[in-house]
């Protein structure tokens, strides 16, 4: 038989009884959602019953973009992304290295827009912090990084690679030559303690699924398949991966790796703190630089076709307006030659997606594509001061990350945090759609918090999640919430919130800025209890 746990005695956010303060779970399902009443019913048929006293019950979310073992990486390494300066992330690079002697040297984060010398790391100032150690030290979009000679010695590869500046700075494909190579020098036994330190984390914080990104130029397939193997055994959010490399042979990876499809970063471009978006006009502040291009259309809409053909998800990174451009497009010729139905039953996604016209907006709901946004570049990098003002100029970068004609427009949006290059973190996602720099990009916290559950499990392909209703898998989180909940109004004119019952809208926690956020008490997924603040012992992560 399975078990039953009944809920009660809280406030259970669910769209199918807006004042629901009961939950029945039947093994891995929802059962029942309801009132005080009618869980009497259910007390002497119940295995356990959980007292909420007052605490919020939510489906778990869903991290749609996350890179398991590089968060290890950047949790475990040297965190270089609040540094005011060229000398502080050297002197926190100089502390690291003799913090661990003879060790290579990973360290994430750096953004030297704001420093005084508003340049990176050379190598010779990296090979001098360091001692001489091999090291690796990512910039916060993790699309460029600053290498050490010891690095260079031992991957000669990169030195001739395009995008090696001769000074120790990566970019293009010097540095997914670089960065591979970071990877491989990894024991086996230290990437799973990173992947499980990853996964442990996100379960404190609600998160019930990852949508794991892998692709070549990142690690072999059997680093993914290392994070599929953690998840049977160990207490862990359920796992999606995706693998990014186009044609037979990349949808051969995907399915003997047991991915969801031959998407993610599969990368036609790169990213606009380092240059390498791929844009239809050039960049502001380098006008000799137009990003770069590594999937040309004829290649994607190959791509598209075959996945399509196999009933696999295919999917592009995609960031600027010219690489946007050539992904719909391959999705639009794909249709023309498969039929539109087939492309939609297929559930093709897009990650990023921050530059994109309505034309394609219109486009993308028409054929089902669903769109994996990153809510919080938009907290880091926009509004008038913010790097895409730097890297576009104003009229550009106020059309950024366009969250709510998306949303309108009928497209799938799921919420994801492209960890380490933003923290995990679900609440703070929901946050920063809802408060957008944009006033008309922004959704509802509503519509945010949707985009960071339900959402996630639909960019998947996956109908029965991410709502706390009958029949729906039972991954859910509960919550110790900071005073009332509120139901915001997407429009701020209107008001600023409400508590009034009569709306029969579930409430949801205050999320304005600077408001403490909830506190996350247990994390299940599909029926099984993952994480209890009170007592659920952490998995062994020191050893290796």
């Amino acid at each position: 038989m399975p078990r039953m746990v009944l809920l009660r005695g809280g406030n259970v956010y669910s769209a199918s009884d807006p004042f629901a303060t009961a939950l029945l779970v039947v093994g891995e399902r929802v059962a029942w959602v309801g009132g005080e009443g009618a869980a009497q019913t259910h007390v002497d048929s119940a295995d356990e019953v959980v007292q909420l006293e007052g605490a919020l019950v939510t489906p778990a979310f869903v991290d749609a973009h996350v890179h398991v073992m590089e968060t290890g990486l950047a949790r475990d390494g040297v965190d270089l992304s609040n540094c005011v300066s060229l000398a502080e992330c050297l002197d926190r690079v100089v502390a690291h290295a003799r913090s661990r002697p003879s060790e290579p040297v990973f360290g994430h984060g750096w953004d030297e827009r704001s420093w005084p010398e508003a340049r990176p790391p050379t190598r010779t100032e990296v090979d001098r912090a360091t001692g001489g150690a091999v090291a690796y030290l990512s910039r916060v979009d993790v699309h460029s990084a600053v290498v050490s000679s010891a690095l260079l010695d031992a991957v000669p590869a990169v030195l001739h690679a395009d995008g090696y500046d001769g000074n120790g700075l990566v970019r293009r494909q010097a540095h997914h030559t670089a960065r591979r190579a970071t990877r491989d020098t990894l024991p086996p036994a230290r990437r799973a303690r990173l992947q499980r330190d990853t996964l442990w984390h996100a379960v404190t914080l609600g998160i019930g699924s990852v949508h794991e990104i892998g692709a070549p130029h990142i690690a072999d397939d059997d680093d993914l398949r290392g994070v599929f193997a953690l998840t049977r055994d160990e207490p862990s959010p359920e796992v999606i991966g995706y693998w990014g490399e186009a044609g037979p042979h990349g949808i051969a990876v995907a399915l003997r790796a047991g991915c969801a499809g031959a998407a993610g970063d599969l990368n036609i471009d790169g990213s606009l703190g380092s240059r390498t978006a791929l844009l239809s006009a050039p960049y502001a502040d380098a006008a000799a630089e137009s990003g770069a291009c590594y999937v040309g259309l004829d290649e994607a809409t190959e791509h598209v076709v075959a996945c399509t053909a196999a009933g696999v998800q295919a999917g592009f990174h995609c960031i600027g307006d010219a690489a946007v451009r050539i992904a719909v497009s391959a999705m639009q010729r794909a249709a023309e030659r498969c039929g539109t139905e087939a492309v939609i039953a297929a559930h093709h996604r897009l990650e990023h997606v921050e530059m994109i016209a309505p034309r394609q907006v219109a486009e993308m709901a028409r054929l089902g594509v669903a769109a994996s946004v990153q809510p919080r570049f938009d907290e880091l990098w926009g509004g008038l001061a913010g790097m895409y003002a730097t890297r576009l100029g104003a009229d550009r970068a106020v059309a950024m990350n366009p969250f709510a004609s998306m949303a309108r427009a009928g497209v799938t949006l799921a919420f994801g945090s492209d960890s380490p290059v933003t923290p995990l973190g679900g609440w703070e996602m929901v946050r920063a759609a809802a408060y957008h720099r944009t006033l008309e990009h922004r959704l509802s916290v509503r519509a945010a918090f949707a985009a960071a559950t339900r959402g996630g499990w639909r960019a998947a392909g996956v109908a029965d999640a991410g709502v706390l209703a009958p029949g729906m898998l039972a991954s859910y989180a509960v919550w110790e919430v900071p005073g009332e909940l509120v139901v915001t109004a997407p429009d701020e004119r209107i008001a600023a919130w409400s508590t009034d019952p009569r709306s029969g809208v579930p409430g949801l926690p205050e999320l304005t800025p600077g408001a403490p956020l909830p506190v996350c008490l247990q994390t299940v997924v599909r029926g099984r209890t993952v994480f209890r603040r009170d007592g659920t012992p952490a998995p062994a992560l020191a050893s290796d």
